[in-house]
C-alpha cells in the first residue's frame, strides 16, 4: 500500500459534484489510507496522468475559511505535495475581449498587477467607490511553465479536454448527468436586464434582451487563462459584476475558495464555467461544467513530470486499487 508520503498533487473541490468528477477521471483510484490524528479531512487517492493524487471536498460549507482549514489540514497529512490544484465550477464573465460560454473552463494566470486571483471583497471603502486592494500568492512557477506550454500545443492541435471527457463517460455509464447540455440552453442576458426573483426559472424573462452571438464551430469546452475573483459570496448580480472589472480589470471568473486557499498556500484554480454570474437562473450545466475543469486538470496534470514510482511497484506489482482502462 502506497503512504501518505507517496502523494505529489492535492487536489480540493467545494461541492460533492466536483469532486466526483475529479474521482471518476482518475485512471486509476487507490485503496484509502487509515485516517491522520487532528485530519478531519476524508481523502480519495489514485492516479491521474501518472502522478499520485489526493483528492478532498470541503465539508458542506463553503467559502475562503472552510478552503484554508482544509488545504492546511491536507498538507500536515501529505508532507511530499508540490502542485495544488482547486478545481469546480464558478461564473463566467463574457466580454468582447472573452468568448466565455457557459461549458467553457478558465484557469488562473497572472494578468497585470494580479497573480491570478483577485479577493475581491477585501479593500477599502472611498468617497468615491470601493477599492479593492491585497495580494495573493501566484500559481507555482512550474504550474505557471506548464499551463504556457499547453497553451502553445493548443496553437497547433486540439486540447486533450475533450477526449478526456468522452473517456470519462465512457469509461462510466452512470454518470450521463455529467454529459453536456444542448447548446440552446447556453443563453446570456443583457447585463442591465434583471431576473425576476418571483420566477423560480427564466422561462418568463424577456427573450428580447437575450445577446445575440455568433454560433461556434465546435461544441466542446474552449480554454482561457487569466484573472479569476474570489469572496466569500456568490456572485448574482450582472451590475456588481461589471462594476468590479471596471475596477479590477480582465477578470474571466468569480469564485468562493480560491482567496482562502492561496492565503495559506500557493496553487492553480481550474474553473468550469456553470452560469454567467448574474441573477438568472441556470443550474443546467454545473455538472458538465465540473467535468470539463476535472478533464483540463488532467490535461494540464501530464505536463509535469511523475514522481518516481516505489521500486516495490515496478513490474506486475500495480498498487491496490480499481484501475480504469482508457476506454479506447
Amino acid at each position: 500500500m502506497l503512504s501518505y508520503e507517496d502523494y505529489h498533487v492535492g487536489v480540493v473541490c467545494a461541492l460533492t459534484f466536483e469532486m466526483s468528477a475529479v474521482r471518476y477521471m482518475l485512471d486509476v483510484e487507490h485503496e484509502r489510507l487509515p485516517a491522520k490524528e487532528g485530519d478531519p479531512n476524508i481523502y480519495i487517492l489514485g492516479e491521474l496522468s501518472g502522478h499520485n493524487v489526493a483528492l478532498t471536498c470541503l465539508p458542506g460549507n463553503q467559502g475562503r475559511s472552510a478552503a484554508a482549514a482544509v488545504a492546511t489540514s491536507m498538507s500536515r497529512s501529505f508532507p511530499h505535495i508540490k502542485y495544488r490544484l482547486l478545481v469546480g465550477i464558478g461564473g463566467g464573465v463574457p466580454s468582447k475581449a472573452h468568448d466565455i460560454r457557459l461549458g467553457d473552463v478558465v484557469v488562473s494566470m497572472p494578468d497585470g498587477q494580479y497573480a491570478g486571483i483577485v479577493q475581491y471583497d477585501l479593500g477599502s471603502d472611498l468617497e468615491n467607490g470601493f477599492k479593492v486592494k491585497g495580494f495573493l500568492h501566484p500559481p507555482p512557477t512550474i504550474l505557471r511553465s506548464a499551463v504556457q506550454v499547453m497553451r502553445s500545443d493548443h496553437l497547433t492541435r486540439p486540447s486533450e479536454v475533450r477526449k478526456h471527457l468522452s473517456d470519462f463517460l465512457e469509461r462510466h455509464t452512470g454518470l450521463d448527468i455529467y454529459k453536456r447540455p444542448a447548446s440552446e440552453s447556453d443563453i446570456l442576458f443583457e447585463s442591465n436586464y434583471s431576473h425576476d426573483s418571483a420566477q423560480p426559472t427564466c422561462d418568463h424573462c424577456d427573450k428580447g434582451r437575450i445577446v445575440i452571438r455568433r454560433p461556434r464551430d465546435h461544441k466542446h469546452a474552449t480554454l482561457h487563462y487569466g484573472l479569476i475573483a474570489s469572496g466569500d459570496r456568490v456572485m448574482k448580480s450582472a451590475a456588481k459584476r461589471a462594476s468590479l472589472i471596471n475596477e479590477v480589470g480582465n477578470v474571466l471568473c468569480f469564485e468562493m475558495e480560491a482567496a482562502g486557499l492561496l492565503a495559506e498556500l500557493p496553487c492553480i484554480v481550474i474553473r468550469g464555467i456553470s452560469d454567467y454570474a448574474d441573477s438568472h437562473k441556470n443550474d443546467d450545466w454545473q455538472h458538465y461544467a465540473a467535468a470539463a475543469a476535472a478533464a483540463c486538470a488532467k490535461e494540464l496534470l501530464s505536463y509535469l513530470d511523475v514522481e518516481v514510482v516505489p521500486t516495490s511497484y515496478i513490474g506486475n506489482n500495480f498498487p491496490p486499487g480499481r484501475h480504469f482502462p482508457p476506454g479506447r
